[in-house]
This record gives structure tokens, sequence and C-alpha cells, in this order.
């Protein structure tokens, strides 16, 4: 794990002084319980502390950059940035799943590409740079790789709403989703749909989920209509 902690902080751009932390962090409890370790030996307990810490930075980054925002919506902006959707592309962005500990059971249905997993894993993270580096190098993180290109992932995570209503102020056809392609086993499905304006094709995206697949289909979408 040596190599792979060192691969790792070079990527985030911050070096550990206790590299225990850090495995920590990448210990997922599949990976606990088949060691039979105690149970805190997994990341949850970190996750517990980043997902504060997170909540705190991204609260005060949000007061500060939109001051006339009222309280409802910086709730609503503030839960899309943190929801697991937004976490897990984060986390794919520094292909930390690759980096993970898992049981053999996590390993083979998926889990390193798992949502759940690697929004967890980058809570934890955060969680063990506090605790490593204090708030400061927490907060670092956050900022540049969480809450950088805000438009861009605004975007991307409300893009099946923002084509809806899109659609609805332009087009006299309704929006439609269909499944194009669907392949793999069960554990690492992959779909493929492409957004229908009535008849023609707007956006095609691929995922891992349905659900996500019509989410890059729509902010292509987007990017299409904006474009003519």
């Amino acid at each position: 794990m040596n190599r792979e902690i060192r691969e790792l902080e070079t990527i985030i751009g911050y070096h550990f002084q206790n590299n225990r932390l850090l495995s920590h962090a990448m210990t997922h409890s599949s990976y606990a319980n088949e060691h039979r370790w105690e149970k805190a030996r997994c990341n949850e307990r970190l996750e517990f502390l980043g997902d504060a810490v997170l909540e705190v930075v991204s609260s005060e980054f949000l007061f500060g950059a939109y001051p006339k925002m009222p309280e409802g919506d910086l709730t609503k902006t503030r839960a899309s940035l943190v929801c697991e959707p937004t976490l897990a592309y984060c986390a794919e962005e520094i292909h930390l799943g690759e980096f993970l500990l898992l049981g053999k059971g996590e390993e083979a249905t998926g889990g390193r590409f798992r949502h759940s997993v690697v929004s967890d894993a980058m809570e934890a993270l955060i969680g063990a740079i506090y605790l490593d580096g204090g708030f400061a190098n927490a907060k670092e993180f956050i900022h540049r790789f969480i809450l950088n290109d805000m438009e861009h992932k605004k975007l991307f995570y409300d893009s099946k709403t923002i084509l809806q209503e899109l659609v609805q102020s332009r087009f006299a056809e309704p929006l439609s989703y269909e499944l194009l392609k669907e392949e793999g086993p069960d554990h690492n499905k992959s779909f493929e749909v492409r957004a229908m304006i009535g008849e023609q094709e707007v956006g095609r995206g691929t995922g891992r989920t349905k659900k996500a697949a019509e989410q890059v289909a729509a902010y292509n979408g987007i990017l299409k209509i904006e474009e003519n």
C-alpha cells in the first residue's frame, strides 16, 4: 500500500504526516470484515467526520459566493454539492476507487466504481486530512477538488431539471428518454440513453445506471440546444 499511498498523495497534492490515517480512509468495511478486524478499523468513522467538515466548508463557501441567495436556495445548492453523485464524480477525477482496500466480494461486484463506496471514501479522505493537517488543509482539498468548477457541476447535476425547463419554454414537443443499450453483468452494467424532444434526438449519454446515463444525455442535450 505504501507505493499507492505516495501516488494518491501526489494526485491530491497533500502529503500525510501519519500515513496510517490515509490507509484507514481507504479501508472499506468489507476489507475489515474479511480480515476480521474490529469495526473501527474501516473508514466509516472518518467518513462521519469528513461529512461534517465538508458541510461547514461548503456552507461557508456558498454564504460568501452568493451574498443574495436566500437560505432555502443555499440549503438546496449545498445538498447538490455534497450529494452522493457529486462526490462520486469528484472521486472519479482523482481515481480514488483505484486506491481502495476492498473485500473480495465487494471487489467482484464492482464496488471500486460504486457511487456509494467512492463517495463515502471521499468523505473519509477529508476526515483523514482534517485529523492529519487541520482545518486549513481539509478546506484547501475541498475547494480544489469539490468546490471547483461550480457552474459546470451545478449544470451537470441539475441537468434533467434544466433540460425539462428548457424544453417546456422553447419547444412544443415533449421531452423523453429512450434506452438504446444495456450490456454487461448485473454487478457491472452499462447503459446508453438518448434524450428526445418529440422525435428528435438532442443528446446521448452512457452510465453505470439508467439514471446516470439519462443525466449525461440531458447535459449533452443542454449543450446542443445552447449552441443552436
